[in-house]
């Protein structure tokens, strides 16, 4: 039972990046995670929710996060930027996007999508390899990409994470390695699952009632299903005291509940 896989997300809804290791920020986030995001005139989030042409894009992070290549499906041609110079970054995405849209950036709180239970988001590799079962059409790589997960643990069944939470309205305290988290919920999921990661559109039929269906079948014994007022839920959100700042998270970190 150990932490096999860590996914960072620099920009809100565009591609990951996996490492070995991760160093929490005084905000309770993986550092480099969603520290940035794609915001309109008004200051709402331009993302898969919102429209699938996110999925048409493509970006690679330097080693020191502070540079992107950033390119669209099909397209040779990469463009190269500074993400601590966003001005042309700005142009680049509003001409892309049909309207004035730019980047924002919080490097130690990001823009985490639940402010409570802002950390990283947990799964296993099992409850991947179940949807994957559910859904031939998906390879274990596609799952990952559509449901963006922070932390992947290795060596328990599908849907072990589900003992990451309790009851509604109490955290359930757990470590991984040497950081202290506290589990909350198990995660609702919007739109962005069921579409293709590459092109945005829905290609899998119903996905969101089969879903529910197969998830509300698997849920384990061990779940407190007070939670689960309906059953498209998949991995566990959590926070992280302000304590553990500093600390790392490393791939092959056992995981210990109280």
């Amino acid at each position: 039972m150990i932490l096999g896989r860590i996914d960072l997300y620099p920009i809100k809804s565009l591609d990951g990046v996996s490492v070995k290791e991760a160093r929490i920020t005084s905000g309770g986030i993986l550092e480099h995670d969603r520290v940035h995001a794609i915001v309109d005139g008004s200051g709402a989030y331009v993302n898969g929710k919102r429209t699938g042409r996110v999925n048409l894009l493509r970006v690679a992070f330097g080693a020191d996060f502070q540079e992107a290549s950033f390119w669209t499906n099909g397209d040779a041609s990469r463009q190269q930027f500074v993400l601590g110079e966003p001005a042309p970054l700005n142009r680049w995405l509003s001409d892309f996007f049909g309207f004035a849209v730019e980047l924002a950036s919080e490097r130690s709180n990001g823009f985490p999508d639940d402010r409570k239970a802002f950390g990283p988001t947990i799964c296993s590799e099992a409850s991947l390899r179940s949807v994957v079962d559910w859904f031939p059409e998906l390879t274990l790589e596609s799952a990952r990409r559509r449901f963006r997960s922070n932390l992947e643990i290795e060596g328990v069944q599908p849907f072990w994470e589900d003992r990451l939470f309790g009851a509604p309205g109490a955290s359930r305290p757990f470590r991984i390695g040497e950081v202290a988290f506290h589990g909350h919920n198990p995660c609702q999921r919007c739109i962005v699952p069921s579409r293709d990661p590459d092109g945005g559109v829905q290609s899998i039929p119903h996905f969101q009632r089969a879903f529910m269906d197969f998830r509300k079948k698997q849920t384990p014994s061990w779940a407190n299903t007070e939670h689960f007022n309906h059953f498209y839920r998949f991995a566990i959100n959590t926070s992280i005291p302000p304590a553990e700042a500093g600390k790392h998270l490393r791939v092959g970190d056992s995981i210990c509940l109280p």
